[in-house]
């Protein structure tokens, strides 16, 4: 099994929490002057409405202060106890951020059908109000802007999700501009309804963050052309016979991945490692958002594979050969000993050097024999599969092979 584990592609941790904190210190800031003002020349001008957008604007700083101390936590390189990183505590103020939405957007649908059943009681406020409303409006257009582009670039889920929270912000203003606007010329009403509207738009975007978010935390896959993308670097990477049970999941802003792969079964150790560290780099290079990547490798499909759960290993196999060899020559002339397990049985290659000048018809003759004396010997019935002898004659270069019995 191959596995490794690298940070974003995109943003570092520290990048990513720079980034964010800049943002939502400057959110803070703006929050706390417009909720001053508003509140402040509400009350001066006699506007419900401003007053209203005004305590709504309050509420922002504790969304704010949410993100900036989500963004700190989830920036924290992965440690013992959270060795797939932080990722997902953006996740889980995603979700705060999006209940701030729905509670204020209750708000407002509650206060504006209140409005709505009084209607004849309304007074209008003075005209000076709209300046304000005006100033709120285009201030908070402002941070949206600013928030989605720091979202985009750092790829943060948490801060677009607070981008709308300013966004939703920008268009109560315009619903309060509307409404003082309509109020002025005899429309009193027109505030309430806009609201209303309002209202449900940032339920629903409330809810939509809420839903993807939690469908984050209990492992949703990523999206299927994502899965594409990774199934096919895989399929690119020579030796790969097979791939399945394919298996992804997001981690705040990143993701993880792992796959089964089938490679020729008899390969050596250390090309089927190799093969899983290309399959690695493939889909690394196809998706660079993906923190954590995994490689099973099976020597063949998992149907037959599960047959072979429960056969010996090597300290019993060696064993068993040692016994059926017990008191041959051949059995100090052992040089290695492979086991492949395959088909629900162990098949063993045994390789003996050879120091004589013996035929090949003498030779086939005897691995015969010695073959038939490991089936023969009592212990591994109906687990044993193909045991091969192998004699390999010495070499002017051949390193010296110690000739002690398998291990």
């Amino acid at each position: 099994m191959s596995r490794v584990s690298t940070s974003a592609a995109v943003a570092s941790p520290e990048e990513r929490y720079r980034t964010t904190r800049a943002a939502t210190l400057l959110a803070g800031v703006v929050n706390l002057l417009l909720a001053t003002t508003q509140i402040f020349t509400g009350w001066l001008f006699q506007s419900q409405a401003l007053i209203a957008d005004g305590a709504h604007t309050l509420s922002d700083l504790i969304s704010d202060s949410v993100v900036l101390f989500a963004a700190g936590k989830a920036s924290a390189s992965p440690d013992r106890d959270h060795p797939y990183g932080h990722g997902r505590i953006e996740t889980l103020a995603t979700i705060v951020v999006g209940l701030l939405l729905a509670l204020a957007a209750l708000g407002i649908g509650w206060t504006a059908g209140q409005r709505l059943l009084a209607w004849e009681t309304l007074t209008g406020p003075a005209p000076p109000a709209l300046i304000f409303a005006a100033v709120a409006l285009v201030a908070k257009e402002g941070l949206y802007q600013y928030h989605v582009r720091a979202a985009r670039r750092i790829q943060s889920a948490l801060l677009h999700a607070n981008a709308w929270h300013h966004r939703t912000d920008a268009i109560s203003s315009v619903v309060v501009f509307i409404g003082i606007g309509g109020a002025v010329v005899g429309w009193p009403w027109l505030d309430a309804v806009a609201a209303l509207v309002v209202a449900l738009f940032i339920l629903h975007m409330a809810w939509q963050l809420m839903f993807r978010s939690a469908a984050e935390l209990i492992d949703t896959a990523l999206e299927p052309e994502q899965v594409d993308v990774i199934q096919q670097a895989i399929d690119s990477v020579p030796g790969v016979k097979d791939a399945h049970m394919l298996r992804t999941r997001k981690l705040g802003n990143e993701a993880a991945a792992d796959v089964h792969i089938q490679v020729a079964p008899r390969i050596s150790v250390s090309e089927g490692h190799q093969i899983a560290d290309e399959v690695y780099r493939a889909i690394r290079d196809s998706m660079g958002t993906l923190r954590d990547v995994t490689v099973h490798v099976d020597p063949e499909n998992d149907e037959e594979q599960l047959r072979s759960v429960g056969l010996p290993l090597r300290p019993a196999v060696t064993a068993h050969i040692r016994q059926a060899w017990e008191g041959l020559p051949e059995l100090a002339l052992i040089e290695q000993v492979a086991l492949h397990y395959l088909g629900g049985r162990v098949h063993v290659t045994l390789t003996l050097r050879l120091e004589d000048d013996t035929s090949g018809t003498e030779l086939n003759q005897r691995a015969a024999e010695l073959a038939e004396l490991v089936h023969a010997h009592p212990g591994l019935e109906g687990q044993l599969g193909e045991v091969l002898i192998v004699f390999r004659a010495r070499t002017r270069n051949a390193q010296t092979v110690s000739q002690s019995a398998p291990e």
